[in-house]
């Protein structure tokens, strides 16, 4: 997984905005679990989930990261359903090729 790989066009300027944040965190890591997280989710969120969706992300990548991946405790302000879904979460990467 690279980017992108739905359309926005069907979706209305809150969600199409929150799913370009989503895509672009500036830690790739972040990019590549949140955007596809929200590409695959985002339709079906009602307006207090994008709510919820919106104040994970205003927390900082590296700290995301740490307690997405497990290296850190998340805090209590993270105990949220939405943010274990996250944790949950299996991006479907494109697998690398090995030159053999």
């Amino acid at each position: 997984m690279t980017g992108l790989k739905r359309t926005s066009a069907d979706l209305d300027p809150r969600r199409r905005r929150i799913l370009f944040r989503a895509w672009h965190r500036g830690l790739r890591e972040m990019d590549l679990i949140l955007g596809q997280f929200a590409e695959d989710n985002i339709a079906d969120f009602d307006e207090a989930t994008l709510d919820i969706f919106e104040t994970i992300m205003a927390e900082e990548d590296n700290d995301l990261i740490k307690w997405i991946n497990g290296a850190e405790v998340p805090p209590e302000r993270m105990n949220l359903p939405l943010f274990a879904e996250i944790r949950a979460y299996r991006p479907d990467f494109d697998p690398v090729e090995s030159k053999t």
